[in-house]
């Protein structure tokens, strides 16, 4: 019995062992499978981090007889890096050992430029030096990658929208230009002389050139651009041509069909720079897009952009395509359909391409704006060719300012602005049709208090001194004593709504109308406030602006409001309504027709056989006190169509600078040139 016993206790004991024994393995595997995993898990957030030394440091020796330090750190970093790769996450799905080797299998998912790329895998880890190393080749990146294959990027290139006018021709179009480039082995033995030829043929220096041509990656061979020309440039391409060593290849780029004729409108893109490329991050943009940088090409750039897919895919040595790992598709932007007319545009800029002014052309029942003219100009295509230094130093330091929109600014309107005090009276009932005031002469002022001041008029006529006649024969007192009549407070008011001190909605930002140079919005005297009657003071009007005022006269007192998107359905939008009562317009306009028709009108040479006119001269006087010599003087003519027998009316805004020493005065130097228009 005692011996039965010892037995069982020796069974008992043996069992404790075996069970202490067991459970001191499963630990010890548990201990050693936590570590592996660790170390695994270290490994994936190294990438993350982008430690590609740090990573090779974990792996095997065997792994590192198989690549160096140096090729490890290119071949990972070149890959992550090149694709774009973060938040890479690794998901443990199985551990097992087998011989002494721990094989990991796990479900990995990263984001890059093409879109999400997911896979399962498997990683091997093994005991070295009481620390678990991974057993790497080039499938720990991708499963199918093997050490010879490469992993490549395609950027497949999305198209910018094309801005169309509204019969469908393009003003800004992916076209092609042409790139000049040398080929330095065939340059020659005058060499020099060829160099000083390209040189000056193309407006490079030299010094830029050798630059070029002597890079580190150039050889004899290589095609080393030089300089981009407009690719129907034959002339300057032919000359080059007969130079040893120049080659012309054709690349894709965007084209302006009217070049200097609506660069102020349409504006042009470029490269797009680093400080735009961190403004735009996450917006699909990359270090080779272009960019609107100003006109529509910017208002619209959200449109117009396209965004570039990518392909991300696993090539082999002999350059072929494997496995396509990730792909994300091209985004062409969409097309811009203005309302401009490129005849209409460029006939008006041919017209004023030597002078400082603008155009605007708007259809007053519609507001669709037929043309936006600024002069002088530039040349869209210039700056997608590659402006140089003294190119654009010239562009900058011209006097006239080619680079100035002046359709966008706001100046001092003149006489223009007299329909407006005129109808502004009328509808307050400060004024009625048959006021009139009585002076006499050529100069008046109020009373003694102005001192030295005058209000001066051009005309003498005997006609009453009522709204019409000031209307036809200008007439600056009538306005000046009328806008006392009116009053301060009452035509402030209503010059507010009529959108002055406003920022006008249009993709373009338009400088504000103001009546008030003070930053209280106050006309500061009365003897401001009679000059601003007649459209001096401090009044500034911006040219869009005052078509949609102008717009009122042909829609019974409401302002149209101004657009340049196309659109099919023709839906009136206001910009304001009842600025003016019906009688008021019906005055105004009867008025602004005898501007034109009446013999004595101030714009007779605008009439025109067959067609209605409404018109309004203006000249706006630029001195600083009555003294003032040296200022020049600013031209308008303001005028719109009424019931044209083609259906399509035009309402015409329209002034040219430093008319002061021009014979015809500015309104009728700017008359023949829209004549031309009927």
């Amino acid at each position: 019995m005692k011996n039965k016993k010892v037995l069982i206790g020796i069974i008992i004991m043996i069992i404790l062992i075996l069970v202490i024994a067991v459970t001191t393995i499963i630990m010890l595997l548990n201990k050693s499978e936590e570590k592996a995993q660790k170390a695994f898990s270290t490994y994936i957030s190294l990438i993350n981090e982008q430690k590609y030394e740090e990573m090779y440091d974990m792996i095997s020796s065997k792994s590192k007889a198989n690549i160096s330090k140096e090729n490890f750190i290119k071949r990972n970093k070149n890959i992550y890096d090149g694709i774009d790769a973060v938040n890479i996450n690794a998901q443990i799905t199985q551990v097992e050992k087998q011989d002494g080797i721990f094989k990991i299998t796990y479900n990995e998912q990263m984001s890059t430029s093409a879109g999400n790329i997911s896979f399962a895998n498997t990683a091997k880890l093994v005991k070295e030096n009481k620390t678990y190393k991974l057993n790497w080749s080039s499938s720990m990146i991708f499963p199918e990658l093997r050490d010879t294959d490469k992993v490549r990027v395609a950027t497949l290139k999305a198209k910018r929208g094309v801005i169309l006018d509204r019969n469908d021709e393009p003003l800004a179009f992916n076209g092609n230009i042409s790139t000049v480039g040398i080929v330095p082995g065939k340059l020659g033995e005058n060499k020099e002389e060829s160099i000083a030829k390209i040189s000056e043929l193309t407006g490079v220096s030299i010094n830029y050139i050798n630059t070029q041509i002597t890079a580190s990656y150039v050889k004899d061979d290589t095609f080393v651009p030089i300089k981009k020309v407009a690719a129907n440039n034959k002339e300057l391409k032919d000359k080059l041509l007969e130079i040893s060593g120049i080659m012309i290849n054709s690349t894709e780029a965007r084209v302006y069909s009217l070049g200097e004729e609506a660069a102020h409108l349409i504006g042009y893109v470029q490269p797009i720079n680093a400080e735009e490329l961190k403004e735009k991050a996450g917006k699909g943009y990359n270090s080779d897009s272009l960019i609107g940088k100003s006109g529509l090409e910017l208002a619209y750039e959200d449109t117009l952009r396209g965004i570039d897919g990518k392909e991300i895919y696993i090539e082999d040595g002999n350059g072929n395509r494997l496995k396509q790992l990730a792909k994300q598709d091209k985004k062409d932007g969409k097309d811009v359909k203005l309302t401009i007319d490129s005849n209409t545009q460029k006939q008006l800029y041919e017209q004023m391409k030597s002078d400082k002014g603008f155009f605007v052309v708007m259809e007053p029942k519609t507001g669709e704006l037929l043309a936006c003219v600024s002069t002088p100009s530039y040349n869209s295509n210039d700056f997608v060719l590659g402006l140089t230094n003294s190119q654009w130093e010239e562009l900058n330091n011209d006097e006239t300012k080619p680079l100035y929109n002046r359709f966008l600014q706001s100046y001092c309107p003149g006489s223009t602005f007299k329909p407006l005090t005129a109808a502004i009276g009328l509808t307050t009932g400060k004024i009625t049709e048959d006021t009139t005031f009585t002076y006499l002469g050529l100069s008046w002022q109020k009373d003694k208090t102005w001192k030295t001041d005058y209000i001066t008029t051009l005309t003498q006529y005997n006609e009453a001194k009522n709204v019409r006649n000031a209307l036809i024969y200008s007439d600056n007192i009538f306005f000046a004593q009328a806008a006392l009549q009116i009053g301060k407070q009452p035509l402030c008011e209503n010059l507010d709504k009529l959108g002055f001190n406003e920022q006008l909605e249009f993709p373009l930002t338009l400088r504000k109308s103001q009546y008030s140079s003070s930053p209280d919005k106050i006309i500061a005297t009365e003897k401001k406030l009679a000059d601003s009657g007649y459209g001096q003071g401090d009044i500034l009007v911006n040219p869009i602006h005052m078509a949609s005022i102008y717009s009122a006269f042909a829609n019974d007192g409401n302002m149209i409001k101004p657009y340049i998107e196309y659109k099919e359905t023709k839906n009136v939008e206001y910009l304001k309504q009842n600025v003016f009562s019906s009688n008021a317009v019906n005055i105004v306009k009867e008025a602004m027709i005898q501007v034109v028709e009446n013999p004595q009108g101030t714009a007779s040479d605008m009439k025109i056989n067959g067609v209605t006119i409404a018109g309004k001269t203006g000249t706006a006087e630029l001195k600083n006190s009555m003294e003032d010599t040296e200022s020049g003087t600013l031209g308008w003519f303001n005028c719109f169509t009424i019931n044209n027998s083609t259906g399509k009316d035009m309402l015409i805004i329209s002034m040219v600078e430093n008319t002061q020493n021009n014979r015809d005065g500015g309104s009728h130097y700017l008359i023949k040139k829209i004549r031309t228009l009927f």
